[in-house]
């Protein structure tokens, strides 16, 4: 099939690059405009961009997918299919109509758990044992389309979201290769969702990182895990914002007030509403990531000094 592939994070990459390796053909690749980063700020193409020029395929960097210069291009293309990995734009009707089977989205949740931006943060913060992607087509409403294809995913006890949405990014990307080889040829059929256990994960913000050192240290634990690495999870110490890592169950210690922290055997524990949990990684202000027993020895807290 003639393919346009729509996506913008390191994330879809494994999607582009399994695309061209298919027997599918990749006409162009649509992502998000440029935009600044690294220390000095510079214009860098996203992830995707990179691989798709880096591979010779056209790359189409319209400011909304409802530009008309954009629309005008895209019906030029005349794509059979419009595969669809964290794109992060909103596609309207104009744009849905144009490839003849449609926009398919690879989504990283058992839907209709989890609709939305965060679905892998969300399902790591509630405690969710399995997760896993699916192929869907896009309709106007937020993830709502009728299902092709599913793979499950175990949430391991130490995934952070980072990690776990490294494994589904691989492992979906041959989902997404197999829906649109399916769609060639005619074999799939799209099933509507279940009405029932549908969900919503809206992205996390800085501020919804914040440690709260009185919830029982599963919630502490599960907070940490969903945001690394982004947003971050975060706490306050002398008035300073300090990053954390994940944190992991302490295996002594004794009991610890919320916020409390006690260095005992190499290790940072700090206490929470249940038991003490132990630090792995911290970041001061203006400093690099450090492990935390380095970090605690050129610190020297005082006895009574908590997290806030």
């Amino acid at each position: 099939m003639r393919l346009v592939f729509a996506g913008t994070p390191e994330t879809a990459v494994p999607s582009l690059k399994a695309l061209l390796e298919s027997s599918h053909e990749v006409a162009a690749v649509v992502t998000r405009p440029d935009a600044p980063a690294g220390r000095g700020r510079r214009l860098a193409a996203s992830p995707v961009g990179e691989v798709a020029e880096a591979a010779g395929v056209e790359v189409l960097k319209p400011a909304r997918a409802s530009d008309p210069e954009f629309l005008a291009r895209l019906t030029e293309l005349a794509p059979d299919c419009c595969p669809v990995v964290a794109y992060g734009a909103i596609l309207r009707k104009e744009a849905l109509a144009i490839p003849r089977l449609g926009w398919v989205n690879l989504h990283f949740s058992l839907l209709p758990a989890w609709r939305g931006a965060a679905p892998v943060q969300h399902a790591i913060l509630a405690g969710d044992e399995i997760t896993g992607a699916m192929t869907f087509q896009i309709e106007e409403g937020l993830d709502t389309g009728p299902v092709f294809g599913h793979l499950t995913e175990p949430v391991r006890a130490d995934d952070t979201s980072g990690a776990l949405l490294e494994r589904l990014a691989v492992v979906g990307a041959r989902l997404l290769v197999d829906t649109m080889d399916g769609l060639e040829l005619g074999a799939l059929r799209a099933v509507p969702q279940s009405e029932e256990g549908v969900s919503y994960a809206a992205k996390l913000t800085p501020d919804a990182a914040r440690v709260d050192w009185t919830a029982p240290a599963m919630r502490v634990d599960r907070l940490c895990r969903a945001c690394t690495p982004s947003p971050g999870p975060w706490t306050t110490l002398r008035g300073d914002r300090i990053k954390l890592g994940p944190v992991r169950p302490a295996a002594g210690g004794g009991p610890l007030a919320p916020g409390e922290m006690k260095v005992t055997r190499g290790e940072v524990l700090v206490g929470t509403g249940t038991h003490p949990v132990a630090l792995t990684e911290v970041q001061p202000p203006g400093k690099k990531r450090m492990r935390a027993a380095d970090w605690v020895r050129g610190l020297r807290p005082a006895a009574d000094e908590r997290f806030a």
